[in-house]
């Protein structure tokens, strides 16, 4: 995920009783940073890497990381969107020599079935949208202390509805949009 450093135009107003936090429409782009991270959907614990480019040279670094944390015993399932980075060549070659990673992708605008989305959201909400940052680094710090904080007291996350509960009601949907083929 490719996380924008976002400092206000203004100074944002504090909460007063009676009286909404109060700040700005627009800001000031301070750069980017990609923070690649994995999800142990059993425990809730999450492996993040902080890069400044979004390859797949970065990408490598975090499949790397990832070999190290996790046991030698263990598969490491990754569910990835459909972006080139996690395609290319070099990642291919690499997989090949690590046969004990396997690559899911998700079909394009499903990205809500990677729960680890869902620890994004949680980082956004919780920490990024309401924050002020200068510079990349004072992001990359909020976002370590983040994850800091996190795996410190790990929550799993859990689906609230069945498998065919959400295809119920997808196929629903589907019936009431036109265009959907149904």
């Amino acid at each position: 995920s490719q996380i924008q450093a976002l400092n206000r135009s203004q100074p944002v107003l504090p909460m007063m009783p009676g009286v909404p936090e109060r700040r700005s429409h627009d800001y000031v782009r301070a750069g980017t940073t990609t923070l690649f991270a994995a999800l142990e959907v059993a425990t809730g614990k999450v492996i993040g890497s902080l890069h400044r480019r979004h390859r797949a040279a970065e990408f490598k670094k975090f499949l790397t990381k990832l070999d190290k944390e996790v046991p030698t015993q263990f598969a490491v399932h990754l569910i990835l969107d459909n972006y080139a980075t996690h395609k290319t060549p070099a990642i291919k070659k690499w997989l090949l020599t690590h046969p004990r990673f396997h690559l899911h992708f998700t079909p394009t605008g499903s990205s809500w079935l990677n729960l680890v989305e869902r620890w994004f959201a949680e980082l956004t909400s919780k920490k990024l949208r309401r924050g002020v940052h200068r510079s990349v680094q004072a992001l990359e710090r909020d976002i370590r202390a983040w994850l800091t904080d996190w795996n410190d007291n790990p929550r799993p996350f859990t689906w609230t509805k069945t498998a065919d509960e959400i295809l119920d009601k997808v196929a629903a949907y589907c019936k009431r949009i036109p265009d959907s083929g149904h």
